[in-house]
């Protein structure tokens, strides 16, 4: 059985005190952790799930998708579009047009200071019962938070998760202008299909998109 004292020192280590009142984070994570039995799956729950932010003495933490973040997550989904090189769409939809096209796990969240950064979920591709365990990732991140790794975590978490929820194959479409999204997918064992050639048009032009596709070596190998 692991030792409180070791359970301490670990998230003490790594800025974060377990108890009910002084966790740079959240009770939810005071429960996971508390649930968790050896070392290997604290440590591995930890480096997921918080990232330490020594400029703002503050962590980041991916955590469950809910309602009440939806206005941050329009939000950060509203500036990915102003892009032009994240979606097709030209505007966000209604939370529930959003929560039905979307599996329910995992949709995830990054917050510090309990501001969203960045969200991923998941949309399946097919109705069809052979194709349940495929799904498309989503992956957007605040123009202020861009290029501090929250995407990377963000992702890391949604394939792990996914491979709990029975999604033996993500994809993802991305416009090739897009590079660091295409590097960041690829940094995770995404790899590149081809190139969907004027695939829809967006404002009268054609734009091609980037197939990418990631199988589990866990999920779906029996």
């Amino acid at each position: 059985m692991l030792k409180s004292l070791w359970r301490k020192q670990l998230v003490v280590h790594l800025g974060v005190v377990i108890n009910n009142t002084s966790l740079r984070g959240t009770k939810q994570s005071v429960s996971r952790i508390k649930r968790l039995n050896d070392k290997a799956q604290i440590a591995s729950y930890l480096a997921m799930t918080c990232y330490r932010n020594d400029a703002k003495n503050s962590f980041m933490e991916i955590t469950s998708l809910l309602p009440q973040h939806w206005e941050a997550v329009k939000k950060i989904y509203e500036e990915g579009i102003a892009t032009g090189n994240a979606t097709f769409q030209t505007s966000a939809p209604s939370w529930e047009e959003w929560d039905a096209a979307h599996s329910t796990k995992p949709r995830l969240v990054a917050v510090e200071n309990n501001e969203v950064l960045g969200w991923a979920a998941i949309t399946p591709v097919s109705g069809r019962c052979v194709y349940a365990g495929v799904g498309e990732v989503s992956v957007y991140v605040s123009a202020a938070a861009r290029g501090k790794g929250v995407g990377k975590q963000l992702l890391n978490a949604l394939i792990e998760q996914s491979e709990t929820q029975n999604f033996w194959t993500l994809q993802a479409g991305i416009f090739p202008e897009n590079i660091a999204s295409i590097a960041l997918h690829h940094s995770l064992g995404f790899r590149t299909i081809g190139t969907r050639e004027k695939i829809g048009k967006m404002k009268g032009i054609w734009r091609d998109t980037v197939l990418l596709e990631r199988r589990s070596d866990k999920t779906g190998i029996e």
